[in-house]
């Protein structure tokens, strides 16, 4: 992208910002890619790799679990060492001189936190907090890996390509791979996000779209919006009068619906717009 096509795209989406000070802001993997998190799907809005374990596989089949776990040891190193970005940081910023209402995260990275944003929703959970799904305890992420590496010195050593989600791109025979229940009450441990097949829980639905109603546009950063539960911000806005801006390499599901599309990189992007935000 040249500089001057760079500066047009950062002047109109400051133009949108300045006339919408009440902002919902919906992000998602593309806003991470330059904090070294891959990203789902391509310019097209098509997988690039295999979609993340379904839900309903991962509570019946305990060869799912193994499999899971085993890639998910190998991958979240990479989600653990990143950092907030450029755009991340825009953000933060824009927060705090009080123009956004909400940010609604479809990532489960926590990097918008990192960055210093406090309006957050996370609406697919975070990967760095693990829940029992028997008795409902959460803890910190770190520790099962630990424990994880330890009994599973195999499979730790191994390399391979991580994904947006902690997860990694990694078969082999997953059968001897050790997998941890709850320590209080033996029920199984999975990360506190929402899984393929899995439901966002209505309460946090409910608070976006509360956040939504309370706001005069959407601002959509890195998303192609092909899932659901984001798309769904866009329709209701939509129905709503509500002006759209999207900020994303490649076609949305809601390009029919944006009132702004911008192809660039979201931090370069975000960085030139609100440098001196």
């Amino acid at each position: 992208m040249t500089e001057q096509l760079l500066n047009d795209q950062a002047s109109r989406l400051l133009t949108f910002i300045e006339r919408h000070p009440r902002l919902f802001v919906l992000t998602g993997a593309g806003i991470s890619t330059d904090s070294g998190i891959p990203d789902y799907r391509d310019h097209q809005g098509n997988w690039k790799r295999q979609p993340p374990v379904d839900h309903r596989d991962f509570v019946a089949s305990e060869a799912s679990r193994q499999r899971f776990w085993a890639r998910s040891l190998v991958g979240w190193p990479l989600m653990a060492a990143a950092r907030p970005n450029g755009a991340h940081r825009a953000l933060a910023a824009l927060e705090r001189h009080g123009r956004i209402e909400r940010l609604v995260t479809q990532n489960v990275d926590g990097l918008h936190q990192r960055a210093g944003s406090r309006r957050v929703i996370d609406l697919h959970g975070r990967s760095d907090t693990i829940i029992c799904l028997g008795c409902g305890e959460r803890s910190g992420r770190d520790q099962l890996q630990r424990r994880l590496a330890k009994d599973n010195p195999a499979y730790y050593g191994h390399h391979a390509t991580a994904a947006p989600d902690g997860d990694a791109d990694l078969e082999l025979d997953f059968s001897a791979f050790r997998v941890h229940d709850c320590d209080r009450c033996g029920g199984l441990l999975k990360p506190d996000v929402v899984f393929f097949g899995d439901n966002v829980p209505r309460p946090r639905v409910e608070d976006a779209l509360s956040a939504l109603d309370n706001s005069d546009a959407v601002l959509v950063v890195g998303s192609s919006l092909m899932v659901y539960s984001g798309f769904r911000f866009c329709r209701a806005a939509a129905a709503q009068n509500k002006p759209i801006a999207a900020i994303n390499l490649g076609r949305t599901r809601a390009d029919a619906l944006l009132s702004l599309k911008l192809e660039a990189p979201a931090a370069a992007l975000l960085e030139r717009a609100l440098g001196g935000c």
